[in-house]
Order: structure tokens, then C-alpha cells, then sequence
């Protein structure tokens, strides 16, 4: 215990040697500082209120004193005055600190120099905080201390307290999105016998009663699916999905993801459905299309570009999707594994290298070879090539779209070419989810959106870990 704090509990004893409760009780009818100080803007004249938040500043002259409290809406001043609270309560202030959490009764005027302050009548220890905030209240600087104490991140950081409001405030418009469309939002089981819908190397449990392995899911998908298949036509799911990987300013091992499902719909439906949801957003948030994000502007005006993976390959990778002997020489030039690696992966690996960070501005990329897309239907046009988009926002795959394969036998022998020999497939093929398409699932366009990563755009943050509240550290 360090001396700061040490005379922090001396204060809370005094506090208590005076019959005062340093951890308060039911505070009621207190206003959220922001609509008090529209309600001054708007009304100008003696408006008696009630407020709560954690003091950020303190500056004592003699018999008076102004402090700022803050709560999660904003920031207000406090006036307080010995003639006004009493010689009692005006000694009780003195055992305050910063950090500490008051409640304030007193009028609204505005100062000479233009603030509009709380002229407390009264006020209220509701907490004695025992440790000291960041130095004048600059808010922490240190960013892995930031995301270890996102409790201290938050109350010193406003533009973090903001962001996370905003999150909020997004995840209901999705929500209302898709309702107003008559979705319905439903839940699946996040411990899976058979970790399915993605490619991931999933986290392992273990179910003691039953005596089984079970795994964190990687994808909801397999599971919509059988609601389809269950005649549920309009589905989605706001889930988390973990995934046994590396961590990175794009990737936390559990993340957000929306996942719906459309019956008799398919990936040009979707398309249509994710570019309404985002600039809907867009508009909300910013009024307009254009927004920031780091150091680059990124036009959200619809309607977004849309582009095969064959035609950016081209013009961003130099190198055509039909040209092998091109492919084999762009990966080696980019140092990318060649030997084993068939033509569709290499094509993939190279557009992951150097398509990818081209695509800042919304762009649609469309059918992607069919290979690689096991849960697709392949394009009538050409079947090497799959009725799947991804969409990228500033060089980043915000989301996922596939027409769906629902021709079962086609499912199950796909399934089982991307698994490998009947060896491998032991313990790892769905056969309950083909059973399920056995009966017949309907056409259906299907999507999947990084909540994380699209959150990360709409609030201007390069770092996932900025956009969710608790991201996995290393421990210390």
C-alpha cells in the first residue's frame, strides 16, 4: 500500500468517525448530466436538479470550492459554498478526492465564464474511492493498461466511454434492421459435439457427466441451417464464436458475429440486405457518407463496387486466375508456399496478400473458386466458381455471403472432399446436419458479418481490442 492510498482510508475513517457512511446508499431521481445541460440550453432559467457522477477535478479557494463530476452522458461543474451547505457539510468536502462518487442538489446558472455549474444546495458521498486516478485526470495512456483496467479506461477516457455507447447504439439498429424485415433473432448452442460452418482450429472442453470432448463454436451456421431446414425462413443470430488463433488488432480469439439465413433468397439478396444495413448505419451515426478511419476517408455512398475475385486478382495482383505457370511465379515472388498448394488455394493466398489491402472503399468480391467454398453453390454460368461475396471495408473482409448449397448429396461429398480420406472424416463429419438437408432445406441466401470489425470501422478504430470491452491479454 503506497502513502496516496493509505491517506485515502485515513479520510474514509474520519468519515465514519463523523457518523457519515463513506459507501452511501439509494441515490433517486437523479438527471443524466447531458439532459441537464440541454435542459438549461433550452430552458435558461432556475432549474432545480439532481445529479451523480465521479468527481474529475477539484479546485478549493477558502470558503468555496468547484469540482467537476462526470457520469457516462458528460461532464458538469459543481459550485460549492460554505454560506450555502454549512460548516458540517463544507468540512465532510475536505475528505473528498478525486475518483471519489458524489450526489449533487443545487440550482443551474451559468458562471461568468460561460459554464454552466450546479449550485449545490447539498451533496453526498456515495463512494470513497481508495486509489488515485490517472494524474489529472488525463486518462490512461498506457494501452495495455487501458485494456487490462477497462474500468479506470472508462471513467478517464471519455472518446472509450463513447465508443462503447456507440457499439451499443449499433447492435440495436442491426437488431431493429432486421426485425422491421420480419427476421427473427434466435439462439444455438455454443458447446458443439463437432466443431462446423468454418474453418478454425477450435477450443477443446470437457462434459464430465457425459464423459465427452465438446468444442467452443467456431461458426453458428450448421445449426441455422437446421432452423431453416425446421420451415423458421427468417433467421438471425448475434453470437460469439471463438477461435483457437493468434491475436492481433483484427483478431480476438472470441469475437461477435451476426449470422442470418433467408429462405429463397440468395447472395444477390444478401448483397442488397448488407449494403441497406451499413449505410443505414452510416447515415445514423454520421449523417452522411463519407467517414474516418485512421488517417484514410473511406466513401460509404451507395451503390458499393461490386467485382469477381477473378477480375481483382487481375487488376490488383497482376496475374489471371487462368495462367498456372503466372500464379506458381507471383506466389514465389511473394513468398508464398507453392509446392502442394493447388491453383484455386494459390489463387486465394496470393489475393489475401495483395488484393486485399486495396480494397478500402466498399467492395463487393464475388465468386470465389468453388473449392474453397464447400458450403456454396457453385455459379450456373461456370461451376469452378461459387455464389459467394465477401464484402471489404478498408482493407478489411467485414462480411461473409453465400448462396446455399441445399442439394444434399452434393453437401455430403463436398464435405467429405474438403476433410480428407474416410480416416479423417471419422468424428469430424455432421452426418446429423446432412441428415437435416436429407429432408430438404429451401434456397436461401445466408450472411455472416464481423460485428467487431464493423464496429471498429463505424467508430474510427484501428485496433479491435478498442471496440470490445474485455479483449484476452497475456498474462502479466
Amino acid at each position: 500500500m503506497d502513502k496516496f492510498e493509505q491517506e485515502r482510508i485515513d479520510k474514509l475513517q474520519k468519515l465514519r468517525e463523523s457518523g457519515i457512511e463513506p459507501y452511501g446508499k439509494r441515490y433517486d431521481n437523479t438527471q443524466p448530466i447531458k439532459s441537464v445541460v440541454e435542459r438549461f440550453v433550452a430552458e435558461r432559467n432556475d432549474i432545480k436538479i439532481k445529479a451523480a457522477g465521479r468527481i474529475s477535478t477539484m479546485r478549493p479557494h477558502g470558503k468555496t470550492a468547484f469540482l467537476d463530476i462526470r457520469d457516462w452522458t458528460g461532464k458538469i461543474q459543481v459550485y460549492i459554498k460554505l454560506d450555502k451547505v454549512g460548516p458540517e457539510k463544507f468540512e465532510m468536502f475536505k475528505l473528498l478526492d478525486l475518483g471519489d462518487i458524489v450526489g449533487v442538489e443545487g440550482v443551474l446558472f451559468k458562471t461568468r465564464t460561460g459554464e454552466i455549474t450546479i449550485y449545490a444546495d447539498d451533496f453526498t458521498i456515495l463512494t470513497k474511492s481508495l486509489l488515485t486516478p490517472p494524474e489529472k485526470w488525463h486518462g490512461l495512456k498506457d494501452v495495455e493498461l487501458r485494456h487490462r483496467q477497462r474500468y479506470v479506461d472508462l471513467f478517464t477516457n471519455p472518446e472509450v466511454m463513447e465508443t462503447f455507447l456507440k457499439r451499443i447504439k449499433i447492435m440495436k439498429h442491426i437488431r431493429q434492421f432486421l426485425d422491421e424485415r420480419s427476421f427473427v433473432e434466435v439462439e444455438t448452442p455454443m458447446m458443439q459435439s463437432i466443431p462446423g460452418g468454418a474453418v478454425a482450429r477450435p477450443f477443446i472442453t470437457h462434459h464430465n457427466a457425459l464423459d465427452i470432448d465438446l468444442y467452443l463454436r467456431i461458426a453458428p451456421e450448421l445449426y441455422l441451417k437446421r432452423l431453416l431446414v425446421g420451415g423458421m425462413e427468417r433467421i438471425y443470430e448475434i453470437n460469439r464464436n471463438f477461435r483457437n488463433e493468434g491475436i492481433s488488432t483484427r483478431h480476438n480469439p472470441e469475437f461477435t458475429m451476426m449470422e442470418l439465413y433467408q429462405a429463397y433468397s440468395d447472395y444477390n439478396g444478401m448483397m442488397e440486405l448488407t449494403e441497406s444495413l451499413i449505410t443505414s448505419l452510416v447515415k445514423e451515426l454520421y449523417g452522411g457518407y463519407e467517414i474516418p478511419f485512421g488517417e484514410k476517408k473511406i466513401d460509404m455512398t451507395p451503390p458499393w463496387r461490386r467485382a469477381t475475385f477473378c477480375e481483382l486478382l487481375k487488376e490488383h495482383g497482376g496475374v489471371s486466375f487462368e495462367d498456372e505457370e503466372g500464379l506458381i511465379r507471383k506466389s514465389k515472388e511473394l513468398g508464398l508456399e507453392t509446392k502442394g498448394v493447388d491453383r484455386d488455394n494459390m489463387a486465394n493466398n496470393i489475393f489475401e496478400q495483395v488484393v486485399e489491402q486495396a480494397l478500402c472503399n466498399p467492395t463487393f468480391v464475388l465468386d470465389y473458386p468453388t473449392s474453397i467454398c464447400p458450403l456454396t453453390k457453385a455459379c450456373e454460368h461456370d461451376p469452378r466458381f461459387a455464389q459467394r461475396f465477401e464484402l471489404y471495408i478498408a482493407s478489411m473482409e467485414v462480411a461473409n455471403s453465400y448462396s446455399e448449397l441445399n442439394d444434399a448429396i452434393e453437401q455430403d461429398k463436398r464435405l467429405r472432399e474438403q476433410l480428407g480420406t474416410e480416416a479423417d472424416i471419422a468424428g469430424k463429419l455432421d452426418d446429423d446436419f446432412l441428415t437435416a438437408l436429407k429432408y430438404g432445406m429451401p434456397p436461401a441466401g445466408g450472411l455472416g458479418i464481423g460485428i467487431d470489425r464493423l464496429i471498429m470501422i463505424l467508430t474510427n478504430n484501428i485496433s479491435i481490442r478498442e471496440v470490445i470491452l474485455f479483449p484476452l491479454l497475456k498474462p502479466k
